[in-house]
């Protein structure tokens, strides 16, 4: 991948974003090319299949954990999109010196802060869950405004040995839930674990599947999206499908602020989502750095600086709406790849449809009534997905040395203790229990202390940092 050739503090051509050496002042880079609507179109809707699973995630999972009802879980869903939508917006068509890169690059709230959050939701009562946990996520984006302009220079302590473990540990910490979905979602309930509801998630799962084996270009790329729909449907004969709650949501609103109560303010829930904004912001500036390269236009440090400013401010004001931790979707990025299509404006008509469906609560009724079961099903490919990304990376970290091999194992190991053992923390104090017991901050951690301790401490910190980016 391409290493940045500007720090964030160092100047830059005022056109070094507009062309490149080989093109003429006069010639439309592709990325700032606007298509015919015949192509436009299209191409959005990829990039809205891509992502749609990704963004609509996070809230069914926190909405069902701090038991929501059906029309929580839909505000939630609602407030993600519309989060996402402008975030989107912002990033590609941005305020030039300010805010956005400019690039064809998708914001939307990021799985990573799922596992910190739910740790920060069963050390709080009910009704105190959703207040914790957007207070938090509001002190993570100042955080993330406060650091970005510096954060080309901390990213030599997030190699991709750190970003590896983290990215590994989120697919595997995520796993437990998808699980509890296919049992049937609710642990209490008499039927919970019934068959019937493990051949619902099996099906669905076979049918993404199939798709994904037989399926051809568009289609297999919405597998998922055609697995919910299908398992849906299957389910509706045998009285698995309740659609009942779709009469009482409104067909358009604007999500209320703070619907779910004033943000409350705990140390521990705030280190741990800081930990969490820290691997984020090392994720968009990676894929940054790759769409930069993908769509041949330099990627300067003050590019960076603006991306992540507008990471911080989604994340800042999400939790006004009910949106989460906001960062990059790398599958969007691998569209741009796959699909050849640099234009931002597609990824920007793609972001004002989120935005849209967000305004729209009846179409978030419908992702929140999917089955249990179904979502379960979907869940094993989404998180499992997620845990492959992690070990692609450390396999290019470079493993063969003994030290690297040593933390990625003391770090995966620390962040699988949670999950293994989800007791283990239950004597230490409070603050210990938010920030140890979600596995994805325990283990980046354990990663950055560990990535300090062989390769920092008492070494060149100059030739470590060049190589930490050139490896980024």
């Amino acid at each position: 991948m391409a290493v940045p050739a500007k720090g964030p503090a160092e100047a830059e051509s005022p056109c070094s974003e507009i062309s490149t050496p080989s093109q003429s002042a006069d010639t439309v880079h592709p990325v700032d090319e606007k298509l015919h609507v015949s192509r436009l179109v299209p191409a959005a809707l990829q990039h809205i299949a891509a992502m749609y699973a990704g963004v609509v995630t996070p809230p069914l999972i926190i909405g069902q954990a701090v038991g929501l009802d059906t029309a929580g879980r839909t505000r939630l869903i609602a407030a993600s999109l519309l989060i996402a939508g402008v975030a989107t917006l912002l990033q590609t068509l941005g305020v030039k010196g300010l805010v956005g890169n400019r690039l064809p690059f998708v914001n939307a709230a990021s799985s990573a802060g799922i596992a910190p959050m739910l740790a920060i939701a069963e050390t709080n009562a009910k009704g105190d869950q959703l207040p914790a946990i957007y207070g938090a996520v509001m002190v993570a984006g100042v955080f993330c405004l406060a650091i970005g302009p510096f954060f080309g220079r901390l990213l030599r302590f997030f190699p991709p040995l750190v970003t590896g473990v983290v990215i590994t540990l989120i697919g595997v910490t995520l796993m437990p839930v998808p699980v509890g979905w296919a049992q049937g979602g609710d642990a209490t309930a008499s039927d919970y674990g019934d068959m019937r509801y493990l051949a619902l998630a099996g099906f669905t799962l076979v049918v993404i599947l199939l798709i994904q084996r037989f399926g051809r270009g568009f289609v297999k790329q919405v597998a998922l999206l055609f697995g919910l729909l299908i398992g849906t449907l299957a389910a509706i004969p045998f009285g698995m499908a309740d659609f009942s709650a779709l009469g009482s949501a409104p067909v358009a609103a604007l999500p209320t602020p703070f619907a779910f109560g004033a943000p409350t303010f705990q140390p521990a829930a705030i280190v741990s989502l800081c930990l969490v904004m820290l691997v984020l912001m090392t994720e968009s500036s990676a894929g940054m750095l790759a769409i930069g390269e993908i769509c041949e236009r330099e990627t300067s440090g003050r590019t960076i600086t603006r991306g992540l400013r507008t990471d911080g401010i989604a994340t800042f004001l999400g939790p006004v709406f009910g949106g989460f931790p906001t960062s990059a979707f790398a599958q969007n990025v691998g569209v741009v790849s796959l699909t050849k299509v640099r234009s931002r404006y597609v990824v920007a008509v793609a972001g004002g449809a989120l935005l849209v469906l967000g305004i729209f609560p009846m179409l978030g009724a419908v992702v929140s009534l999917v089955p249990m079961p179904v979502l379960g099903g979907a869940g094993i490919v989404l998180f499992g997905s997620i845990a492959v990304s992690g070990i692609r990376t450390l396999s290019e970290a470079g493993l063969d040395d003994s030290s690297n091999i040593i933390l990625v194992a003391v770090s995966l190991g620390a962040g699988i203790i949670p999950l293994a053992a989800p007791t283990f923390y239950a004597d230490f104090p409070a603050w210990a229990q938010t920030v140890l017991g979600s596995g994805i901050s325990a283990g980046a951690l354990v990663a950055v202390s560990l990535n300090l301790f062989f390769h920092h401490l008492g070494t060149r910190g100059a030739a470590n940092a060049a190589a930490a980016l050139k490896s980024t």
